[in-house]
C-alpha cells in the first residue's frame, strides 16, 4: 500500500506541476458541474501548495458524504477545497455549515462564486490558510483529497485538536499507522473513513 500511495502521489505531481488544474484520469464530462467564472489573474498563494489541484468527481463527493454520515447539525471542514464542491454539496443538499480551507487565493475565490450560484453562501465559509496553522477543532466532519505525505503529517494535528468522535474521510489515501473504520470503493476510487477515538494515544 505503501508503494502504491507514494508512486500514485509522485506521478499526480510530476503530471500537474505545483499549481495542478486538471485531474489525471478523472472522467470526461461534455457539462461540468463546477465551471470557475473568469476571474482575471489572482493573488499568488503565500507559499507553493502541498498539493495539486485535482477536483474530486461528484459522484466521489457524495459517496464521501454519505460515508461520513454527514446531517443537520453537524460543521464540516474540508482540508484543500479547491472549488468548494464538497462544502458547497454539503450545504445545499444537507443544510450543513461548512468551512473550506485552501492556501490557493484563486481557488477560494471559485469557491465563493460557487457557493453564491447554488445559494449557500449563508452557510459556507472560505478561508486562505495553511492547513498546517488552520484551527478547524470545531469541526464534526472533516473531509480531504491530499497526498499520502500530508495526511500522515496532518495526523497529529488531527488527533490533537479533534473532538472524539469527529469523523474524518479520505480520498484516494489512507493515514500511516491509523486503522480506517471502513474502506470503500467508489467509480474506482477509494475511500477512507476514521473515527477520531476517545483515547488518542491509541493511534500510534
Amino acid at each position: 500500500m505503501g508503494i502504491r500511495k507514494a508512486a500514485f502521489g509522485v506521478a499526480l505531481l510530476g503530471a500537474l506541476g505545483p499549481w495542478g488544474g486538471s485531474a489525471v484520469g478523472q472522467e470526461s464530462s461534455p457539462t461540468p458541474l463546477f465551471v470557475p467564472p473568469d476571474l482575471g489573474r489572482a493573488d499568488l498563494p503565500a507559499r507553493v501548495p502541498d498539493v495539486p489541484y485535482v477536483p474530486t468527481p461528484q459522484l466521489v463527493v457524495d459517496e464521501m458524504l454519505a460515508l461520513a454520515g454527514v446531517k443537520p447539525g453537524d460543521v464540516l471542514y474540508d482540508l484543500g477545497s479547491g472549488d468548494g464542491r464538497i462544502v458547497v454539496t454539503a450545504a445545499k443538499n444537507l443544510g450543513v455549515r461548512g468551512v473550506g480551507i485552501d492556501i490557493n487565493p484563486e481557488r477560494i475565490q471559485e469557491a465563493e462564486a460557487n457557493a453564491r450560484a447554488a445559494g449557500v453562501q449563508d452557510l459556507t465559509e472560505f478561508r486562505e490558510e495553511d492547513l498546517f496553522k488552520a484551527d478547524f477543532s470545531e469541526a464534526t466532519v472533516v473531509t480531504m483529497y491530499l497526498l499520502p505525505s500530508v495526511n500522515d503529517r496532518l495526523k497529529p494535528k488531527l488527533l490533537r485538536e479533534l473532538k472524539p468522535g469527529t469523523r474524518i474521510v479520505s480520498h484516494a489515501f489512507d493515514i500511516d499507522g491509523w486503522e480506517p473504520e471502513r474502506v470503500v470503493e467508489v467509480d474506482g476510487r477509494t475511500l477512507y473513513l476514521w473515527i477520531v477515538p476517545e483515547n488518542p494515544s491509541q493511534v500510534r
